[in-house]
């Protein structure tokens, strides 16, 4: 069997639906291995999209996100969504070509050392040597993605080995073993639980991840203690649960600060430190339960007085099954509804008013179902939408919070639908990050997908002029023009809107989440009222 068609067997055995990217030369077999496949191959206007199209894929639908690019600048491409993929601890695996092993030691065309350049940016990176290795590599990137806490892979097919024939086949799946702490830790956990007075819970994207929500919630229902949450746990717990003071993590303007200075303990779940350091909001330095997948990363702010460790749905439900006594406090001040009056959680949205970026979230909010997903783009509008937007299930807000990369939305609004692909998906995203890869609309007409794309349209870097102004009163370098979006959209063959109040927005988002095999593209031309 040729090295390439036992590859693609063995992304077969794995489940693979999808595969994006653009090839080269130096994956010809591969692709032509593809062509027999009943795996998909998406093929992109950039690599970087190709990268955040199966982040998003493998967030939503808990399989692993392959891309694919070839070598040189090919691979480069891949590497903003793949370190992307990495830090937010999305299961993504790259697949790269490379010239063969005899140019490798000497001065060669578009040759790089992709496999070393990868590394701070995955898991592991690793080049196949030897084609009947490569059952054995597959399975264990594929495991090594998916354990967490998961992440990306680079996996570098070099094209003299990519048209070898081997003997081989794919691997048996095993599923990964679950982890549970023991009956010591728990009681441990258990006894500090009861010694301390005003417990805050902490939770992060790993309660999502680890499909532990339902624990979560009856936790959070047994201690009676209040709960805050990072900006990738939106949705963990109901907008209305009264235990419920919203998203912290913001590094000005964090309203939920004081709650976490009332309180004398801290029960961190789930919570993945590349969100938000530690130092920015434990700076009273409270003791802290550290509940997750990983041991503890100790310091001077996350002083950790114990730690469970292993799969959060084992760990809570261990902990649930434990008498601790609840703990029901309130802070003072009426801090909760300054948190949703400040967040904008429950403003009024006038229908013939100007166009903000909160009421949009509050139109999107009420017209959303359970199933609705929706992406965010970097920029100011991301902490916006991490403060004011309140889905109504977990893990359907899509937001980049640890490598935090420009350009995500539109490629991502692409493995969102794919993943699931009869849930209305709605991407936002600034005119900067949109015109990073909107070239990916063209994929997304070609694939008769249906996405509804908001573009907030103020021709500037917001959140940088906004920090240009706070520290040198200027805002030099963040202005610079735009196309006509409708007419961009239009070149597409897709629909373009530009609404100049409120209610048509609303139309316009009803009409573009209802539209089938249809893409509407709603320009929202902020500052110009």
């Amino acid at each position: 069997m040729k090295a390439t068609n036992l590859l693609v067997q063995c992304l077969e055995n794995e489940g693979v639906e999808y595969i994006f990217g653009i090839m080269g030369k130096e994956t010809l077999d591969l692709i032509n291995s593809l062509s027999n496949s009943k795996i998909q191959f998406v093929n992109v206007r950039h690599e970087q999209g190709a990268a955040f199209m199966a982040d998003v894929y493998g967030r939503l639908s808990n399989k692993v996100g392959i891309c694919l690019a070839t070598l040189g600048p090919g691979a480069t491409n891949l590497l903003t969504g793949i370190a992307s993929a990495n830090l937010d601890h999305s299961p993504v695996i790259a697949i790269t070509g490379q010239t063969s092993f005899e140019n490798q030691h000497s001065e060669a065309h578009q040759y790089l050392d992709v496999v070393k350049i990868f590394e701070p940016a995955t898991k592991w990176s690793v080049q196949i040597k030897e084609a009947q290795t490569i059952p054995k590599l597959i399975r264990k990137a594929f495991r090594v993605a998916q354990m967490e806490k998961p992440g990306a892979i680079l996996m570098e097919l070099p094209e003299n080995i990519a048209s070898q024939v081997v003997p081989t086949q794919p691997l048996p799946i095993i599923p990964i073993p679950k982890v549970a702490p023991t009956l010591q830790a728990i009681e441990d956990a258990k006894t500090i639980i009861d010694k301390c007075k005003k417990p805050l819970v902490i939770f992060g994207n790993g309660v999502i991840r680890q499909q532990a929500i339902r624990e979560l919630l009856t936790f959070i229902v047994k201690l009676q203690a209040p709960v805050i949450h990072s900006f990738m746990a939106k949705g963990v717990i109901p907008k209305d649960h009264p235990l419920n003071y919203f998203t912290f993590g913001f590094k000005k303007k964090d309203e939920v600060l004081p709650l976490i200075e009332q309180s004398d303990f801290l029960i961190v779940i789930g919570f993945d430190g590349i969100e938000s350091p530690p130092k920015e909001w434990n700076r009273w330095k409270h003791p802290i339960l550290h509940i997750d997948s990983l041991p503890a990363d100790m310091e001077e702010y996350y002083p950790v007085q114990a730690e469970l460790v292993g799969d959060l749905d084992e760990v809570i439900n261990a902990l649930n099954k434990s008498e601790f006594v609840a703990k029901p406090w309130a802070p003072t001040g009426g801090l909760k509804e300054k948190i949703k009056s400040a967040y904008q959680i429950d403003i009024d949205v006038k229908q013939h008013l100007p166009i903000t970026i909160e009421s949009i979230l509050h139109v999107i909010e009420k017209n959303a179902t359970d199933k609705t997903i929706v992406i965010s783009d970097v920029g100011a509008h991301k902490l916006s939408i991490a403060r004011t937007y309140q889905p109504k299930q977990a893990g359907r807000l899509i937001i980049s919070n640890g490598f935090a990369s420009m350009g995500i939305a539109i490629p991502g609004s692409i493995g969102a639908k794919l993943a699931c692909p009869g849930d209305p998906v709605i991407c936002i995203t600034g005119d900067g990050g949109a015109l990073m890869n909107i070239s990916e609309i063209e994929t997304a007409k070609r694939l008769n997908l249906s996405l509804v794309i908001i573009v907030l349209n103020d021709a500037t870097l917001k959140l940088e002029e906004q920090m240009m102004q706070e520290k040198f009163n200027n805002s030099f370098g963040t202005a610079f023009g735009n196309p006509d979006f409708v007419q961009l959209a239009e070149s597409f063959g897709i629909k373009g809107v530009r609404p100049k109040q409120i209610n048509d927005l609303e139309v316009a988002l009803k009409n573009g989440v209802n539209e089938s095999n249809e893409i509407t593209l709603i320009d929202v031309q902020l500052g110009n009222e």
